[in-house]
């Protein structure tokens, strides 16, 4: 059963709807008009893995080399300020991709999509959702897919009717990864599975490319090439590597030894990655292995996009590049992504193709999972009214500000409501609240702590009550004027 339409109205209005998707939300059909049409847009979607959003030359990052995405960035639209809702569980991705495929809210995903399990595990029928892919292919649209999937065989197969080098599971080696050839029945025996031979970027680019080789124009296409990199270990070919000697990297303004404290997550799997306290030399390394990752997928995107011109579609395609969450590589004494700071909730965002201008930014804030309306409204699609995300095509046509703020929450013990001037975060760990507060105009780098300060005691309440309304729209369990947030007693 759908979500009731009075109630996806009224998330709607909360999560930022509206716009020129109004008229679409009464039906979960996902019928399109004339679906099929070969005069529909290609989406071919790029997607990569703890990128955070300020590692792109065009992006004002000098220091990284991205010439193939600076080149997406002049033909499209960036959003300078899309963020993730954040993660239920440390793996931080798999949530994520979960709120980019439906489109949903944190707390509204359902938990076979983000721990998928085998289908004769299952305990309980899943909460309605439908799938982004799976939508442009009972359009008609022929979906393929490569790379990287955290949700299970049985939802791939309701995606795509095309794939290659398909990674279900997880990696410790960007040379040796476990990967499955496309089967349609999605069982996905043993004998369809096996390990790379080649650098991961490298797999998943040729297989997108022998995939736009073989489109003429007759049938839409939507391509979900979603890589590995830059996630750990940070292991790019000698070549990228060679383009960052370790001292040329600056350390970070945000730089600290350890974190100031505890946020719930200190000795995580991530941050166990280096040493405490940190280093300067240390992270000065792990972010020269970062950037080497980043232009390794930069170059492997760049041949996509060549190919993509080559195949004569690229005049009706849109090509959409994102990453899935930030990471903080050395900032406030932190290795991951299981925060609230800017460098874990914000991801890089580029749209480009027909009807989207080129060479211009939009700092509306926006999330990841927006993309789902956003695709549908380019292709003329009805959307699904499981999905809560906005369609973006009021940002990029009128400059449109879909919401006020954006809401953000980790586990069960962080949450974070940021406006346009203001960013307040809530830590409850081991029954102590921890307050802070960031004036995101003089302090993007999020070093000065307002909180305690009474000139701002207003500014902090008034962001609570905020928090506090995101939380019950959002359906939160938690409740953060409770003692201990409500959280149930642990035994």
């Amino acid at each position: 059963m759908a979500v009731p339409h009075s109630r996806r109205k009224f998330l709607q209005t909360m999560f930022g709807g509206g716009g020129v998707m109004a008229g679409a939300f009464a039906t979960s059909s996902c019928a399109s008009r004339e679906a099929g049409s070969a005069s529909r847009p290609n989406i071919l979607f790029l997607f990569t893995d703890d990128q955070r959003f300020d590692t792109l030359q065009a992006l004002n990052n000098p220091a990284v080399k991205t010439p193939n995405l600076d080149r997406l960035v002049k033909r499209g639209t960036a959003f300078t300020q899309a963020h993730i809702m954040g993660g239920t569980i440390p793996a931080v991705c798999s949530p994520s991709r979960a709120m980019l495929l439906t489109g949903q809210t944190l707390f509204h995903i359902d938990e076979s999509i983000v721990r998928p399990k085998p289908l004769g595990e299952q305990t309980r029928a899943p909460k309605p959702f439908h799938l982004f892919p799976e939508v442009f292919r009972n359009a008609g649209y022929r979906t393929f897919g490569t790379g990287k999937w955290h949700n299970g065989p049985a939802l791939y197969a309701r995606c795509f009717d095309d794939g290659d080098k398909i990674m279900f599971g997880g990696m410790s080696d960007h040379r040796k990864v476990p990967i499955a050839e496309f089967d349609p029945s999605g069982e996905y025996p043993q004998s369809s599975r096996g390990v790379g031979e080649k650098f991961s970027s490298e797999m998943f680019s040729d297989a997108a490319i022998a995939f736009l080789g073989q489109q003429k124009g007759d049938k839409p296409f939507l391509a979900y090439v979603s890589y590995t990199s830059p996630h750990d270990p940070r292991m790019a070919p000698a070549e990228y590597a060679a383009m960052y000697p370790r001292d040329s990297i600056a350390v970070p303004v945000n730089f600290m030894p350890e974190h100031p404290f505890d946020n719930g997550e200190m000795r995580i799997r991530d941050e166990m990655l280096g040493p405490f306290p940190r280093t300067e030399d240390f992270v000065k390394g792990e972010i020269a292995g970062y950037y080497a990752m980043i232009s390794e997928v930069d170059a492997q995107i760049g041949r996509v996009l060549d190919a993509l011109d080559a195949s004569g579609q690229v005049e009706n395609t849109i090509v959409i590049f994102a990453g899935d969450n930030g990471l903080a590589v050395g900032q406030h004494g932190l290795l991951g992504k299981q925060s609230m700071y800017e460098h874990s909730i914000r991801v890089p965002m580029v749209l480009a193709g027909p009807g989207i201008p080129a060479g211009e930014t939009r700092d509306a804030m926006v999330y990841l999972s927006d993309l789902f309306a956003t695709m549908c409204d380019l292709a003329g699609l009805s959307v699904p009214d499981t999905v809560e995300g906005s369609s973006l095509l009021p940002v990029i046509r009128n400059h449109t500000k879909l919401r006020d703020s954006i809401f953000v929450a980790y586990r069960d013990f962080q949450r974070c409501v940021k406006t346009e001037r203001w960013k307040l975060i809530l830590h409850n760990v081991k029954g102590t609240e921890t307050v802070q507060l960031f004036d995101m105009q003089d302090d993007p780098q999020e070093l000065r702590n307002l909180a305690s300060l009474p000139e701002h005691a207003t500014t902090v309440a008034e962001l609570r009550q905020q928090l506090a309304a995101w939380m019950q729209r959002v359906d939160d369990p938690l409740d953060i004027s409770k003692p201990d947030w409500s959280r149930p007693s642990k035994a």
